[in-house]
């Protein structure tokens, strides 16, 4: 295949997904009963975004500065589930760049990924030979590994050998100022809330300034006061709020979401971190220093920091080259070509 034939085929993919033939949605429906954190809302979510980037314009201004190449060399992928069809972007980085891929799934998958291949063949026959997904991975010349940071030191020791991208836990965090309008402060609720925090992208902790009132930050998050209806969600809230209580531990509480005053980033499920700051270039440094920890950074002022920046409401839906990591996969690939 050439490039040009790949990013038609992805093309079609895309359009397909966004149209939502019945077979879809009965998969989509089957999901949320093999892992409840894969809502249809939430599958929903995946789709549209994964859609709404694999468009003529976007694909092409994407690959413009890459050679139309067909390599032999096989690339193993390790990938996530901790939201659904998290590992797409891997997929279409290699696949798209003319590599064959190795693919390991998630157990937490739910089919979504090997429904979405499956389509991918169906338009494009000549993709029948471009990959597989294997229960072990061997036989592979890169490859990219996606899990925890215990996972991570496995894929060190078992893949180090090769040229490799390993990814380990990462947080996003978001920077308020105290002037957001309640508008804004919604919008923050979607990088807090969609996949019910359970992303690298989902805000975890946030910078407020020093004697904010969290009443308004409460208030701007009001609507997604439903994520305590699902039960798994409400069973993280209850445990943790328990254990606040328990330790006597100072926090506040809107009756789904904790907020706890604390300088670590990442927070449990239902809780979010919050650090108060004297002036921005404070946060500045801080952020910084824990880049290597950070995935990205929401706030609706400039700042003058190492990870990406996006507005509020934005984090969950990444651009094509919105690298996991700040690696950029696409580099790496034609790197080891």
């Amino acid at each position: 295949m050439t490039k040009q034939q790949r990013i038609n085929a992805f093309v079609k993919l895309g359009e397909l997904l966004l149209r939502q033939p019945e077979d879809l949605t009965q998969i989509i429906h089957l999901a949320q009963h093999k892992n409840p954190w894969y809502t249809i809302k939430n599958v929903e979510k995946a789709l549209h975004v994964i859609s709404s980037n694999l468009s003529v314009e976007k694909l092409n201004y994407w690959l413009q500065d890459y050679p139309d190449l067909e390599s032999t060399k096989t690339v193993g992928l390790i990938l996530a589930g901790n939201i659904p069809l998290v590992g797409f972007h891997d997929i279409l980085c290699v696949l798209i760049s003319g590599f064959k891929a190795k693919i390991k799934l998630s157990s937490d998958d739910a089919g979504l990924t090997t429904y979405v291949l499956n389509r991918l063949k169906q338009i494009e026959p000549a993709f029948e030979a471009s990959f597989e997904i294997v229960d072990k991975l061997k036989d592979f010349d890169l490859v990219i590994a996606t899990g925890s940071n215990n996972t991570a030191r496995y894929f060190d020791y078992y893949f180090g050998a090769k040229p490799h991208i390993i990814r380990r836990n990462r947080n996003s965090v978001a920077v308020i100022t105290g002037k957001e309008s309640a508008v804004q402060l919604r919008a923050l609720g979607h990088d807090i809330f969609d996949y019910f925090g359970l992303g690298c992208r989902s805000v975890s902790k946030i910078f407020v300034p020093k004697d904010y009132n969290v009443s308004h930050f409460f208030d701007g998050i009001a609507d997604f006061k439903d994520v305590a209806d699902h039960y798994k969600y409400n069973n993280n809230y209850d445990y943790n709020k328990s254990i606040y209580l328990i330790n006597g531990d100072k926090h506040f509480d809107n009756g789904f979401l904790l907020l706890k005053q604390d300088e670590r980033t990442a927070s449990p499920l239902s809780v979010v971190y919050y650090e108060e700051y004297n002036s921005l270039g404070d946060v500045e440094n801080e952020l910084n220093q824990q880049a290597e920890n950070i995935q990205c950074v929401v706030s609706e002022v400039q700042l003058n920091i190492q990870s990406p920046v996006f507005h509020f409401g934005e984090s969950q839906c990444p651009a094509l080259d919105d690298y996991a990591d700040g690696i950029n996969t696409l580099n790496f690939l034609f790197a080891n070509k």
